[in-house]
């Protein structure tokens, strides 16, 4: 007869400390990855076109642009009390990050500025600088981190006002990029604006993926069935709720399931065949963990 032992607790303790380590070498290898692509976008694409991003990374670049000191130097300089203040304020973890990715733009970009940039098309620049720049922010959102203190900022407002972070960082940015008109010029200013949107659009790219989560809410009469064929012809499990019409006081089950959006269209005719009178509501999910939402092998 075999028998199985629990880990003894310093063992466990041991296992815990090993997993923690490969976590921060994970982390720290991926905010260096993202920060690293940051800088290639800032100093082969953006900066010798006169192209600025928002936030921070604007200010120093415009502040760069009027001085002729490093683009690195501002950088740095004008995070640190961002950086304080996201230590003081959200936590030490996140700050650590924050500057740890910094430095590594900051550095990036002054090895890189002797480089000759790839291409002085402002709007060449403008979009793969943008694709370039968002997917390293992304990855540095990611693996938890920043590399703009603006953020920072947003975050700290929102808790006294009725703002999103969103709204606030928008706000910042318009801003920012307005400025850029009467430093570069307002042909510059709009390339900006191009550039801005773009890295916007990656960094939700990156941060959620392109295979997108959904949540998924199925009342219907047929609730067995249905819950059945999703999981023999779509390959997902379901978990039926219980519950009670508003308005009926009825019982009603309910189908809760994930789904890719690739598979959102097979499951809506897989509903539609089966009852085409059932409610159906879907909704975005930016993370999925654990459970069993890895997807069944179907025969």
């Amino acid at each position: 007869m075999t028998t199985f032992q629990q880990p003894l607790p310093a063992e466990a303790a041991r296992q815990h400390k090993r997993s923690s380590k490969l976590q921060i070498l994970r982390k720290a290898l991926f905010i260096f990855l993202g920060a690293a692509l940051v800088s290639v976008a800032l100093e082969i694409f953006l900066v010798p076109n006169q192209i600025i991003d928002g936030g921070v990374t604007g200010v120093s670049i415009i502040a760069q642009h009027l001085s002729g000191l490093p683009l690195g130097v501002f950088l740095t300089l004008i995070n640190l009390p961002f950086l304080f203040l996201g230590y003081k304020q959200i936590g030490k973890t996140f700050a650590v990050s924050t500057l740890y990715g910094v430095i590594i733009m900051s550095v990036g970009t002054a090895l890189l500025h002797p480089v000759e940039p790839l291409t002085l098309d402002p709007l060449l620049a403008a979009v793969f600088g943008g694709i370039i720049l968002g997917v390293g922010v992304g990855i540095v959102i990611r693996a938890g981190g920043s590399l703009d203190g603006t953020e920072i900022v947003a975050i700290l407002v929102n808790k006294k006002s009725p703002f999103s972070v969103g709204e606030i960082v928008l706000f910042i940015n318009v801003f920012i990029l307005g400025s850029a008109g009467f430093v570069f010029g307002w042909d510059h200013a709009m390339y900006s604006l191009i550039a801005y949107y773009i890295a916007f659009k990656m960094i939700d790219v990156t941060i959620e993926g392109f295979d997108e989560s959904k949540s998924v809410w199925i009342i219907s009469e047929n609730s067995k069935t249905i819950g059945d064929a999703l999981l023999q012809r779509l390959g997902r499990g379901v978990t039926y709720l219980n519950g009670e019409g508003g308005y009926s006081g009825d019982d009603k089950q309910v189908i809760f399931c994930v789904v890719t959006r690739l598979e959102q269209a097979k499951l809506k005719s897989i509903v539609e065949e089966l009852d085409p009178g059932a409610f159906l509501a879907i909704g975005n999910i930016h993370d999925v963990k654990g459970g069993r939402f890895k997807k069944k092998d179907i025969h």
